[in-house]
């Protein structure tokens, strides 16, 4: 069970970096004068830093031959990637962090009860109930509370 909670704060901890990346690249991109820009360097930057990673840890690269077995559909997950950083750099100038990161939290809401409701992408069939339904209203409404106040 100790496991658990170590996969929450993990959780947690990958939760409170992601407005960190907003505002750190929206920053960037004020440097650079261009939100594209900033995205793609962020994206150099994390892909050198994940393989310092894949290296010290010894991850082993042969596992990359596998690459053939992934469907044409799992090739995209860069691409959504690309759009999410790119749309936070442009957003968070307009709307804020906390604006921008709980709508974006409304929308993975919303979107993550549909695939876990039809089983989406291979995912488990979690079916939509009230309570999932009322989570989805009381994050929505948090993001409309964060926008107005």
């Amino acid at each position: 069970m100790q496991n658990v909670y170590i996969l929450i704060l993990l959780a947690v901890i990958a939760g409170i970096v992601i407005p960190v990346q907003g505002a750190l690249n929206t920053r960037l991109a004020g440097a650079l004068d261009s939100p594209i820009l900033s995205a793609f360097l962020s994206f150099a930057v994390g892909t050198a830093a994940l393989f310092v990673y894949v290296i010290l840890s010894g991850t082993p690269l042969g596992n990359l031959s596998n690459i053939k077995n992934a469907p044409p559909s799992a090739w995209t997950g860069g691409i959504f990637g690309a759009f999410f950083v790119a749309s936070t750099i442009m957003l968070i100038p307009r709307l804020g962090v906390a604006v921008t990161f709980g709508i974006i939290v409304a929308g993975q809401m919303i979107f993550s009860v549909v695939i876990d409701h039809f089983g989406l992408l291979d995912s488990p069939v979690r079916p939509v109930s009230l309570a999932r339904i009322g989570g989805i209203i009381l994050i929505t409404v948090g993001a409309i509370v964060i926008r107005r106040y």
